[in-house]
Order: C-alpha cells, then structure tokens, then sequence
C-alpha cells in the first residue's frame, strides 16, 4: 500500500518495489504486537530478505498503531517516528529494543511518570541502538514547540500513521494486510510452519 515517503525506513523486510506486500500494524505496548515483532524478526524477515526465497518478491511494513487505551502508547509511537527521523536505518533494531522492554510503559509502571519522564526513558531506549549524535536529534524531535498546542517534530507524520490506520479500518494491533486487504488469518501466535504456509500460497510472482 501507499507509503509517505519520509517513512521509508517503516519498510523492515524485503525490497522497496516487491510487488507483494504485508502491512503488519503493532502497537509498542501491545504484549501480542510484542510477541509477533520476533516471529517477523526470526522468522519472516529471513524469508524475504536477500537470501530468502521470497527476496523480491515480498515486502515487509511496520505500521504504527497507536492504541490510546495504552496510556503511553503515543509517546512511543512519536519515538519510532523519532528514529525514524534521526537514525532511519536503525528503526527496526529500536522498535525491538523497545518491544523487549515494553513492560517499563504499561500503565502500572508509568502511572507516577510525567511526558518528559517518559521521552526521557525513551530516549535511554535509543540511546542503546543509535549514536550520541543520533539521540541529541531524537531528543529534539520530542521537544515540544513553542505554540501552547503546537506539538512536536514527528506530530505530523503521528498524523499520517493514525488517519493511515483509521481510513483502512484497523482497530487494533496485531493487524496484518496483504496486498491491501485486511488477513485476520495472521496472529502473533504464528511460527515458522504458519508463515511458510502462507507465502507458499499467496505469492504469485
């Protein structure tokens, strides 16, 4: 599906111009998006990736899914964006990062934690992955702008990434299209047989 280009790097697997592709929508404080972010690392990103058997063919994109019953779930989320930003070639090595410790922005333990706090946290996350140059430019994209209601640096693309989800009707995470149709076969709980499978029998190229 359609792709704004400043969210290239969201492209985690397989060639920019596969004809096939897998939209995956994950929510970083989704314990069942967290569980199938290492099914797509372990499992799909060899199949398509150079090497696989399906290199060329099939494309892999990670859609941001901000669940606003999650209460941090948005400042996460403008933290993808953040690197994707300042560091596009490390979005995927952040994204799992930040799946591994996700715990840490449930809503127990950041009930007691202020924004800054959390961007904050955020940014130690980042700062395991990217260089120090690469963080001082994250951190700046969460900055809040001057205006009283004016945002941040990564507000804009927050906005494409949530009317993205909404107009194509995904609700909740893990979502996963191919080819631009919703696939509710797909789940978190899928491992090596269940993706195979399902290439073998859905790509056509």
């Amino acid at each position: 599906m359609a792709l704004q280009p400043s969210l290239r790097p969201t492209i985690i697997a397989g060639t920019h111009d596969a004809p096939h592709t897998i939209d995956i929508f994950l929510d970083y404080v989704c314990p069942f998006s967290a569980k199938l972010s290492l099914a797509i690392d372990s499992i799909l990103k060899p199949l398509v990736d150079v090497g696989g058997l399906y290199y060329g063919k099939v494309k892999v994109i990670m859609r941001l899914q901000v669940q606003p019953w999650h209460a941090t779930s948005t400042y996460t989320h403008e933290a993808g964006l953040a690197v994707v930003r300042a560091a596009p070639e490390k979005f995927w090595t952040f994204s799992l990062a930040l799946f591994k410790q996700q715990a840490e922005f449930f809503d127990g333990p950041s009930s007691n934690m202020t924004p800054l706090q959390i961007r904050e946290k955020l940014a130690s996350i980042a700062a395991q992955v990217i260089t120090e140059e690469q963080v001082v430019m994250f951190k700046d994209l969460l900055k809040l702008k001057p205006t009283p209601n004016g945002g941040i640096g990564v507000t804009d693309d927050l906005k494409y990434t949530i009317k993205f989800a909404r107009q194509n009707g995904v609700h909740v995470s893990p979502t996963a299209l191919w080819d631009g149709l919703i696939a509710n076969q797909i789940s978190s709980s899928w491992g090596e047989k269940e993706w195979t499978e399902f290439l073998a029998k859905n790509v056509a190229v």
